[in-house]
């Protein structure tokens, strides 16, 4: 596909990633210590940490995968549900949890667990973050890598024929996102991000006004059509388990969701945590809210607009038949940039796709480091002193760098990873938000029945998906139980497990 690219379009492209890296030098002269490391001296205005929310949830899989999911056959706005709990929650966790997290000086939620349970409640749920999110991290990374493959060319991402294509991309965006990490920190991290989210939106809403100027009779022609194809249908009343997306998966299973994933999960957290006070941390929250579902809502109706695009004009390069774990509808978008964006847009909405995989990235690398030296390695030295803990912190980066560029690359085995990103996390985001929820109000449970919820979570969590998913067990799980659970309900689920067993298990635990 890089054919189609012109030099004003690589020029952006190259511009960006130099940027990109400089942002990273630039803000790493105030270093000293690991709060500066990692929360960013806690000077960062809760506008840029709201930005950085909403672009560390936002990956290139989002980018390229919320218009696929209009643009398919019997697609639409139903996604938007979904949307509606990610803003209920980010409200809820502004007015209740912010200030426990602004008490103190705390570097992840799992400290709560260690105040009001124990240590080893602490150390299960960093251990479950640590191992479930690079897999899901490496998952998005790999997916999204797949159609930047085809964007950037065999010749780029193979760097020259050294490497294989696909192995080429994921060294590239972690390579690069590491660079800015390594060295920044997570002032980088944020003010990366927050380019990167105005590079994104700007790119959806340009592209948004720019693909109906294309059909005869434009935004009309284009709004008539699509309704009478049930395009710009977005409610679905039926409550079910299973896909599709509902009323109730959204306003239930997504709140639940984002309680998880913004109240239990080090990769959002980090962020509040690094606001300078609850004012603050609650303002960033809300920001994000506000800015999240018009977002989504801006590249679902992406996805309509190209569906209404493409009943008139055939595609100048055919779609790919899929790769593992995408299909052949999330190629979509990016023939459409390559192919029908004037010059130098193209290149404008290339790097808000790469910048969209990039913060996911830098994020995931962040929150890993964090975790693995503030919650278990400085425990366990209390002697250091706080230059070498940012010296191991750098190299911590470097570390889970490698990881995800392995988990990435072994995922190309995998036949089933299109939604394995909300998937494998919903495994483990169960466990972490209940055990969040045991700390601050249901502490009396004791940490050996928390432990025992968190971990009783985990094991029916992976005894709900896998059978479902492996080839080998699917069809008698289909046969069984009439039906696959959906992503949106495994936190609901998860949680609901952990609160339950901790309390069954409460007379045996805390009795003396």
């Amino acid at each position: 596909m890089n054919g189609y690219f012109g030099v004003g379009d690589w020029l952006v492209i190259i511009l960006y990633l130099g940027a990109m890296i400089a942002l990273g030098v630039w803000f790493s002269r105030d270093q000293r210590n690991t709060r500066d490391y990692f929360l960013g001296g806690r000077d960062i205005p809760w506008w840029g940490i709201g930005a950085s929310i909403v672009a560390t949830e936002t990956s290139a899989l989002t980018i390229i995968g919320v218009p696929a999911i209009a643009f398919g056959a019997g697609g639409s706005l139903g996604f938007i549900q979904m949307i509606i709990g990610y803003v209920i929650a980010r409200i809820i966790l502004a007015v209740v949890l912010v200030p426990h997290y602004m008490k103190g000086e705390i570097f992840s939620p799992y400290q709560l667990l260690e105040q009001h349970l124990g240590r080893g409640a602490r150390r299960l749920a960093g251990a479950l973050f640590l191992f479930l999110e690079p897999l899901s991290a490496g998952v998005r990374v790999y997916v999204a890598c797949i159609p930047i493959r085809l964007m950037l060319g065999e010749e780029v991402c193979s760097l020259g024929g050294l490497v294989d294509p696909i192995l080429g991309a994921i060294l590239l965006f972690v390579v690069l996102s590491l660079a800015y990490t390594y060295v920044g920190g997570m002032k980088a991290v944020v003010w990366t991000d927050a380019v990167q989210m105005v590079l994104f939106v700007g790119g959806g809403l340009y592209a948004l006004l720019y693909i109906p100027t294309l059909i005869d009779g434009g935004w009309s022609t284009a709004i008539s059509e699509a309704t009478r194809a049930g395009k710009l249908e977005w409610l679905n009343l039926n409550f079910s388990l299973a896909p599709p997306f509902n009323l109730w998966m959204g306003i239930i299973g997504g709140t639940v969701m984002v309680l998880s994933s913004h109240g239990a999960d080090q990769l959002i957290v980090q962020r509040v945590l690094a606001c300078r006070n609850v004012a603050e941390g609650r303002k960033a929250l809300v920001f994000s809210a506000v800015v999240i579902f018009p977002l989504f809502l801006i590249f679902l109706l992406v996805g309509v607009m190209l569906w209404v695009f493409y009943q008139h004009h055939s595609f100048q390069i055919p779609l790919p038949e899929g790769s593992p774990g995408i299909k052949s509808n999330d190629f979509v978008f990016p023939i459409f940039i390559v192919t029908e964006m004037p010059p130098v847009m193209k290149g404008f909405l290339i790097v808000a796709i790469l910048s969209a995989a990039m913060s996911s990235i830098s994020s995931a690398i962040s929150a890993l480091a964090s975790v693995s030296t503030m919650d278990f390695l400085k425990p366990l030295l209390p002697h250091r002193d706080e230059a070498w803990f940012l010296r191991f912190s750098k190299h911590s980066t470097v570390f889970w760098s490698v990881a995800l560029i392995f988990v990435a690359w072994l995922t190309r085995e995998v036949t089933f990873v299109l939604n394995a990103a909300f998937s494998l996390r919903g495994l483990t985001s169960g466990a972490l938000l209940g055990g969040l929820i045991l700390a601050l109000f249901g502490r009396s449970v004791g940490m050996r029945a928390a432990m025992a919820g968190m971990i009783s979570s985990v094991v029916v969590m992976n005894l709900l998906y896998w059978p479902a998913k492996l080839p080998a067990t699917s069809a008698w799980w289909q046969g069984t139980f009439g039906g696959e659970i959906f992503w949106p309900w495994f936190t609901l689920i998860g949680t609901g497990v952990t609160l339950g067993v901790a309390w069954a298990m409460k007379p045996r635990t805390v009795a003396q």
